[in-house]
């Protein structure tokens, strides 16, 4: 036995080793990296590459990294980044075009939206766009039809079909399995919730949904349409008979305008720059291009500063990250811009489906502060609702794309419950308590009349301080609110007409909104939050810093560790005992 102990020691030592060996490269591989940066170098008569395979963010974050400040990275990855270099290379003499190959673009709809009209925007310039892809996705197809020239593969394909959404619902299931999800929720719109709570969509999901679905189509069709000179109507009739569903058929009816092997591509790509069949065609791709606008306007300087604070991802309460709205990060960038005298206005760009109630009035609240002494304008992204909206608010102007996803004036509660589960496999949990209302809700037991009395109370008092937020902010009554509210989901176009936005418009519009306000000429963008990582704590997610405890109670989660844990315990008790019969935990 202790042979067997000594060779597993022994192999997991080697096992940390080799991880830890990993890690002390990679820092000093980014080190060395950082220190041979350069600037890219662009020939003339080059291409601009717009291969949009990675995920697209509104912003790509600044990292800051504790204690290994040699690893700090400012990524030019966001939308901006490359709607700044779409546009920087219009005035290049060294970027004769732009090709785009994209499949299966990552990104959303609003963003896919603000690229192409940067691209619109380049086209002006005189220089040429042109699109190639063996496969065009919807969203890939709505980017690429700005573009001069359309080819497609042989073997090819374009998805044209109109817009659609599918959701799982989940009560069957929960029922089956004996692990459901406990809801409180206050408006008939607000339907995230819903597949909990049923079999099948209700018919006020199926209204919004076609709602926001049909008006973000029409918005498509007619961008589209003024692009290939194309009847909005007629591109319905192309979606609803599938016209597209060969390359063919896609040149018969207008949506490409050559069919071609990707090395004929190429050969138009030559002709486009005037150079021979022999010669190699220089590209250049776009976030090597972003990387160099960030190198030539790394030392450009005004004192006149505007703050961008990007609130992205899901609101939750605790440390936020590229992906994830904190609100630690975000009011440390709003008392920043709000204290620095250099910053004459604050844009908050907005990308968030909402989250926790708590953060998104804590972020409100800074908001407010900031209001006082500068203006606060907000730009809404691919999504801008509940929490996201909540935010939003109570901004001195709201600007959103038509294809925004926005409103969604609702709240709800879930508590999770596996008394089913537990039950099934013979796990049984009691309590003992000195008040009637000491647990305020258990995992284990189905909850109470007084429980969901208490829980169905916050709820409301959340839904009617959101209300009240919507109101202060946007200049209505409570009435004219929950007429809107209920949890109802609205495109950017349609919260114009209801008053939950003042203007259709960009980030940049939103900035030259900002820039009048602020009663300024000139400025520098100064981006914000900034994410600080701690290193140590990232190995200690890979285990290496870990406890086995710490390890299991990070992958199982607190409560199923513990019955685990204590059955454990049981099953190793041996011979007559001496111990306290009962928990000495006390919530």
């Amino acid at each position: 036995m202790n042979f067997f102990k000594r060779v597993l020691s022994t192999v997991v030592g080697i096992f940390v080793f080799f991880i830890l060996c990993s890690f002390i490269l990679f820092f000093i591989g980014v080190s060395i990296s950082k220190m041979t940066d350069k600037e890219v170098k662009i020939d003339k008569n080059t291409v601009l590459e717009l291969k949009l395979d990675f995920p697209v963010n509104d912003n790509s974050g600044v990292v800051e990294y504790k204690d290994f400040s040699f690893m700090n990275d400012t990524k030019r990855e966001g939308l901006f980044d490359l709607i700044t270099a779409i546009e920087y290379a219009a005035t290049d003499d060294n970027i004769k075009g732009i090709t785009i190959e994209s499949n299966f673009i990552q990104a959303g709809i609003t963003q896919t939206k603000a690229i192409r009209e940067a691209l619109i925007r380049f086209k002006e310039s005189g220089k040429f766009v042109t699109a190639y892809s063996d496969i065009y996705t919807q969203k890939d197809y709505y980017l690429s039809s700005v573009a001069d020239t359309i080819f497609v593969n042989p073997v090819g394909s374009v998805d044209f079909r109109g817009l659609a959404t599918e959701l799982l619902y989940l009560k069957d299931f929960q029922d089956k399995y004996g692990v459901k999800m406990n809801v409180v929720r206050v408006g008939k719109y607000k339907s995230a919730v819903e597949p909990l709570l049923e079999n099948e969509m209700s018919q006020e999901n199926k209204e919004q949904i076609l709602s926001y679905l049909s008006s973000i189509w029409t918005n498509l069709r007619q961008e589209i349409g003024a692009s290939r000179d194309i009847d909005s109507e007629y591109l319905d009739i192309i979606a609803n008979d599938l016209l597209a569903r060969t390359p063919e058929k896609a040149l018969e009816v207008g949506l490409v305008d050559k069919i071609a092997y990707h090395s004929e591509y190429e050969t138009s790509l030559r002709n486009a720059l005037s150079i021979n069949e022999k010669d190699k065609i220089s590209r250049i791709n776009i976030l090597e291009y972003t990387d160099h606008i960030g190198l030539q306007d790394h030392y450009k300087y005004n004192k006149n500063k505007i703050a961008i604070i990007y609130a992205q991802g899901e609101i939750i309460y605790g440390e936020g990250s590229v992906q994830k709205v904190g609100p630690k990060e975000v009011n440390e960038a709003i008392i920043k811009a709000k204290n620095d005298e250099n910053t004459k206005a604050i844009v908050l760009r907005v990308n968030s489906p909402g989250g926790s109630a708590l953060s998104s009035e804590l972020i409100w609240k800074e908001l407010e502060e900031a209001k006082k002494v500068k203006p606060v304008i907000v730009s809404m992204g691919d999504v801008a609702a509940s929490g996201g909206y909540y935010i939003a608010a109570g901004a001195d102007k709201i600007f959103a794309e038509p294809t925004t996803i926005t409103g969604s004036i609702g709240v709800f509660g879930t508590l999770p419950n596996v008394k089913g589960l537990t039950d099934k496999m013979g796990i049984h949990a009691h309590q003992v308590t000195t008040n009637d209302n000491a647990i305020p809700y258990s995992l284990f037991n189905e909850m109470t009349e007084n429980q969901e009395a208490f829980i169905r109370e916050g709820v409301l008092d959340v839904y009617d301080l959101f209300k009240t937020r919507v109101s202060q902010g946007r200049g209505m009554s409570m009435d004219e609110v929950e007429e809107i509210a209920q949890g109802r989901v609205w495109t950017g176009e349609e919260a114009l007409d209801i008053g939950l936005v003042d203007e259709m418009g960009g980030l940049q519009e939103a900035i030259n909104y900002a820039v009048q306000q602020a009663d300024i000429e000139s400025y520098q963008i100064k981006e914000y939050p900034v994410f600080k990582v701690d290193v140590m704590r990232v190995l200690r997610r890979f285990g290496l810093t870990q406890t086995a405890e710490e390890f299991s109670k990070e992958v199982l989660g607190e409560e199923v560790y513990k019955i685990l844990e204590h059955t454990k315990t049981q099953t190793e008790r041996k011979g007559v005992q001496m111990i306290f019969p009962y928990s000495t935990e006390i919530n």
